[in-house]
């Protein structure tokens, strides 16, 4: 039979375990989303200053990959890639999203930030963050429609550095996927997504 203290102590660890389930992600929207008429969205490389370039690439498609589960259809990033090389080729510097827009005729650009992703190995403690930003922004006005920053660690422990380092290496992809679905569950679904 279960004492009162261990009842009451059962009952805050669920509260606490749903509350934290129910957070909502801190971010920023248009309220008149629905009616802007996003549809194709271009996924613009990784921004990663502090990041390996392997990391930037399994981030952006991921990212691709979950706008098309919600909706918005698949722009694959080399068909970007190759129009943006050849600006860069004709000397021009940073893209603005009109200019974007009229290039890849696309309704939106989405922009990323890799502000961190890395693991500190500290005695038998491991923990591994991805920390990103994302804007998405009017092809046609270049303002801001939807903005949100999400940042994650997983932790990790063991007694031998070894051990950490494999389990550290097993958690990146995870954790990138984690960020990408808790910052996109804050976009709403696109024209094309079931249920629409």
């Amino acid at each position: 039979m279960m004492c009162k203290g261990m009842r009451l102590l059962l009952l805050l660890e669920v509260f606490f375990f749903f509350a934290g389930c129910a957070a909502k992600i801190p971010h920023t929207i248009v309220p008149d989303y629905g009616k802007r008429g996003t549809r194709l969205v271009a996924v613009m490389p990784v921004q990663n200053s502090p990041a390996d370039p392997e990391m930037a690439r399994l981030l952006r498609n991921k990212l691709v990959e979950e706008l098309y589960f919600k909706g918005y259809p698949k722009i694959p990033p080399k068909v970007i890639d190759e129009k943006l090389a050849g600006v860069a080729a004709g000397g021009g510097g940073e893209v603005s999203p009109r200019l974007l827009g009229e290039m890849l005729n696309v309704d939106a650009v989405l922009y990323t930030i890799l502000k961190e992703v890395g693991t500190a190995v500290i005695l038998f403690y491991a923990p591994t963050t991805v920390d990103v930003e994302f804007e998405l922004r009017s092809a046609r006005t270049g303002e801001s429609l939807w903005r949100v920053h999400y940042r994650t660690t997983h932790r990790n422990y063991g007694f031998f550095r070894k051990q950490l380092e494999l389990k550290t290496s097993q958690v990146f992809e995870p954790a990138i996927q984690e960020v990408v679905n808790k910052a996109l569950s804050t976009l709403p679904d696109g024209p094309d997504a079931i249920g629409s």
